[in-house]
Order: structure tokens, then C-alpha cells, then sequence
């Protein structure tokens, strides 16, 4: 009897150990942020940035994601699209979270060319057995409402179609605040990435809730 309690006392540590071992070494997966400005920070110390908030939060919450920024100030869909081969194939990720249009809306590109674009890196990236959250974006109303709705229209046309989960639109409360962008009137600040972190996360917390099922 007092054999198998010493075993007991020797061993049940060590399966623990073992345990726990081997929950830290499990590898997490990988969430792709692919995006422009907005999810690079553009302005503002990357570590305050939005994207760098979600993988803070990830970690506070012991999820078991970590996250890739390959955003590229100035970029847009059609530079996105030439990109995210590689971008796959170096990160292989699980969950890519596309933000990209703001920069084909500024510069009056076609609404259709964009959304072609968007699809196929939808595409892609479905290809590459990742899930797609998509960011949707809104431009100002001076673009005239028949650019302006064929916008907007063009990123829920997306998200119906290839059942992606979907945000509206990601700056939403900070588009129109002064005191929310940095001097150049355009970009957030500082005091933006945490509304947009929140106006994010629900979206991509459900999907990692229901991956985790």
C-alpha cells in the first residue's frame, strides 16, 4: 500500500508536468491581418496600433492565435491581390482578416475592379484552407451616391456571398472625428485603435469561439 501511494506521489507530478508541456508547446495558429494604413499603424507607433491590440488580447484571454501583420501603407486591392500569394504561403494562416478597398475608394478606382479583387483573394485565401473576416469600408459622400453605394455594396455583396463574417465598417464612430485622426485628417490616432479594436473583435471573437467548438 505504501508502494503504490509513493508511485502515486511520483508519478502524478510528472504526468502533470508532461501536461503542461505539452500545452505550451502546442503550436498556435496563425490570424493573417492583410490590409493599408489603417491596420499598419500608419502615423502612430506600431505597438499602439489596432492589430497589435488584438494580439494583446488574445493573449490575455490564453487563446491560442497569434497574429501576422502584413499590411502595407498606401496599398490597394490590386497590390493586395499580387501579395497575398506570398503572404499565404510564408504565414500559413487560419483566419485571414482582409481590410483593403479605403485606398481604390480615395483614388475614384472602379467599384467593380476593387470587388473582383477582393474576390479573389476571398479566393485565395479559401484556397489555402483560412477562413476570411472581411472589413468593410466607406468612402465620403463628394463621390456621389451612385460611387459611393456601389461602394459600400460591394463588401456585403462579398461577405453574402462567400459567408464570411463581416464588419460594416471598421472605423465606424471614428470617421468624421477630429479628434480621433492624426493631422493629416485622414488617419486614426492613438486614441481611435482601441474603438477599433472594439468595433473588430466581437466579429472575430465569435469565429474563434466557433472554431474552438
Amino acid at each position: 500500500m505504501m508502494f503504490r501511494f509513493l508511485h502515486l506521489l511520483i508519478v502524478l507530478p510528472a504526468l502533470l508536468f508532461i501536461s503542461l508541456a505539452m500545452a505550451e508547446a502546442a503550436p498556435k495558429q496563425t490570424i493573417l491581418f492583410f490590409g493599408d494604413s489603417l491596420s499598419a499603424a500608419y502615423g502612430i507607433p506600431k505597438e499602439q496600433g489596432w492589430v497589435n491590440l488584438v494580439a494583446q488580447r488574445l493573449k490575455d484571454n490564453q487563446l491560442p492565435y497569434e497574429v501576422a501583420n502584413a499590411s502595407v501603407s498606401g496599398e490597394t486591392t490590386a497590390g493586395g491581390l499580387s501579395r497575398l500569394p506570398a503572404a499565404l504561403k510564408h504565414f500559413k494562416p487560419s483566419i485571414v482578416v482582409l481590410e483593403l478597398g479605403a485606398n481604390d475608394g480615395l483614388r475614384g478606382l472602379p467599384v467593380d475592379v476593387m470587388k473582383n479583387n477582393l474576390e479573389k483573394m476571398i479566393q485565395a485565401s479559401k484556397q489555402s484552407n483560412a477562413q476570411v473576416v472581411l472589413l468593410g469600408m466607406l468612402i465620403p459622400p463628394n463621390y456621389g451616391p451612385k460611387y459611393t453605394n456601389g461602394f459600400k455594396a460591394a463588401f456585403l455583396d462579398l461577405s453574402e456571398k462567400y459567408k464570411t463574417p463581416f464588419v460594416p465598417f471598421f472605423l465606424d464612430g471614428i470617421s468624421g472625428h477630429a479628434d480621433l485622426v492624426i493631422e493629416d485628417g485622414l488617419h486614426p490616432n492613438v486614441n481611435a485603435q482601441r474603438r477599433i479594436l472594439e468595433n473588430v473583435w466581437p466579429t472575430l471573437k465569435s469565429l474563434l469561439i466557433k472554431n474552438s467548438k
